[in-house]
């Protein structure tokens, strides 16, 4: 899940303890939003500044419309932080990963909520440990 820190932020999230997170307008990207499910994981990506995952989140509330849709037809779901990253894990680190280069991250940069497959998923928090 992407966001620009200047608009929402990990921080943002921390203090909040659980947020919305809305105002996606793209149809990929809503559909992975569509599948999450509570108790998923969805790593913290700041966008446009650091270019780099900060932290993991869990989705606390699954299937909600967008409540800033008057159409209904977008979907939101709720996070809370889990674990913020000691050493994030940024754009540059991951382009370089031979093993990430078929990432949504990577392929598909506009995207605010990209799919990330289990190996990506492992080698990234291996990533975050060095």
């Amino acid at each position: 899940m992407k966001s620009e820190p200047f608009k929402y932020s990990w921080d943002d999230l921390v203090e909040e303890k659980e947020g919305t997170w809305d105002g996606v307008r793209n149809h990929l990207a809503k559909n992975n939003l569509q599948a999450m499910k509570v108790g998923d994981e969805a790593f913290f990506y700041h966008s446009r500044e650091g270019l780099e995952i900060v932290g993991i989140a869990e989705i606390t509330v699954d299937g909600i419309s967008d409540p800033t849709d008057e159409t209904g037809k977008w979907a939101a779901v709720k996070i809370k932080p889990k674990r913020k990253f000691d050493n994030p894990v940024t754009l540059k680190q991951i382009k370089a990963e031979p093993k990430l280069a078929d990432c949504e991250l990577v392929r598909l940069s506009r995207l605010s909520v990209a799919s990330i497959k289990p190996d990506e998923w492992d080698l990234i928090c291996k990533m975050s440990e060095s």
